[in-house]
């Protein structure tokens, strides 16, 4: 069942050392198209840091903001091995697609999922790109990727290959909504790039068997305050492109009212999710704006993670403490996320379902044990 809450104001592997926290010790570092991107670079000047002294702080700090990422990594962030719960997610930072708020919306988020015993995966996906999904996938590419890697590296990261979700903030919100909607865009296999999906079974264009490495599939999502999901001007009706669907995940949503540019996608997409079953919660604070980060100071969604953390409990993904009383909604025996509803239509290979009008026909999925529409 989906629930409201509304609240009114009172492959080649580095290792590095963490440049961040104290909490983050060694972290390993993989690149997500270890022999070159599915798509020629959009710019080659060089990543760098484009932080001012104007820009606004996050969570109460400066955050670092990196663009020009042509070679998109993977960050593996692993919480100590005695609270480790086996749960994983990825982290999308926003910046409009243009760069990435590292800090405020990565590493920050890193330390919390860590402190609850999730690993965390930072994606460094890359921009900035001209056109985005369906026009240009390449967000969406480095998403699924990533996702992949994930699982293929499972065992090696003692995670749990079922539970690995997706924390997404603004553009990295919309990201992670596009992959929960179109884990099974096959768009890849056309590129050169192909050899780098792990645990292919065939590399012949539009016939690779997906298997539970390959899926790209999120089991659960966090959208924090997400942009670019309705249509403009009014920002009144759902991008058809977003539509829910049976591969989409157990999802939360957080947003702030006064949020002047993308105060009204997350509604507008919760609305969506209770339409089609898909298990969802949503909080709506009456201030806070956009892009406040983890752990906005003497702000309304201060403990907005805690919210969070429950939720994850409810669905399956975190262990519940030791005595406590598992909700009715909630798998008493086993602890496993509620099941994704099968009455969902899967999505159209075609633009039928009048998504925008750019958006190509997608060749047929094959068959996936993860995923109910292959």
């Amino acid at each position: 069942m989906s629930a409201m809450t509304l609240r009114v104001p009172s492959a080649a592997l580095l290792i590095v050392l963490a440049l961040g926290p104290a909490a983050h010790s060694q972290q390993q570092v993989l690149p997500l198209w270890p022999h070159g991107t599915p798509e020629p670079a959009q710019t080659t000047a060089p990543e760098t840091d484009v932080t001012k002294d104007s820009d606004t702080l996050i969570s109460g700090h400066r955050s670092a903001r990196i663009t020009n990422v042509t070679n998109p990594t993977l960050t593996v962030y692993p919480p100590p091995a005695d609270k480790n719960t086996g749960a994983a997610a990825l982290v999308f930072p926003g910046g409009g697609y243009v760069r990435l708020a590292w800090n405020g919306e990565g590493t920050d988020t890193c330390d919390w999922l860590n402190s609850v015993g999730i690993t965390c995966l930072l994606v460094k996906y890359r921009v900035p790109e001209k056109e985005h999904y369906p026009d240009n996938p390449a967000d969406l590419e480095d998403a699924q990727q990533a996702m992949r890697l994930a699982r293929a590296h499972a065992g090696e990261w003692h995670i749990n290959p079922a539970k690995i979700g997706v924390v997404g903030f603004s553009a990295g919100a919309n990201l992670a909504v596009l992959l929960s909607t179109h884990p099974d865009d096959h768009h890849v296999e056309s590129t050169p790039a192909v050899a780098d999906i792990p645990g292919l079974t065939s590399e012949t264009a539009g016939a690779i068997k997906l298997t539970g490495v390959t899926d790209a599939r999120p089991s659960f999502a966090i959208v924090v305050y997400p942009a670019y999901l309705g249509i403009q001007p009014d920002m009144a009706t759902l991008d058809p492109i977003y539509t829910p669907n049976k591969f989409t995940p157990p999802t939360f949503l957080i947003q702030a009212e006064n949020d002047k540019s993308h105060g009204k996608n997350a509604p507008l997409y919760y609305q969506a999710l209770a339409a089609a079953g898909v298990p969802a919660e949503l909080h709506m604070y009456a201030t806070g704006g956009h892009g406040f980060g983890i752990h906005p100071v003497g702000m309304p969604e201060e403990h907005w993670t805690h919210l969070a953390d429950t939720w994850l409990r409810d669905i399956g993904i975190l262990p519940h403490p030791a005595g406590q009383h598992l909700e009715q909604h909630s798998n008493q025996s086993t602890g496993t996320p509620n099941p994704i509803p099968t009455n969902l239509p899967c999505p159209t290979p075609n633009p039928a379902q009048q998504p925008s009008p750019s958006q190509p026909n997608r060749p047929n999925p094959t068959t996936s044990p993860y995923n109910p529409c292959l």
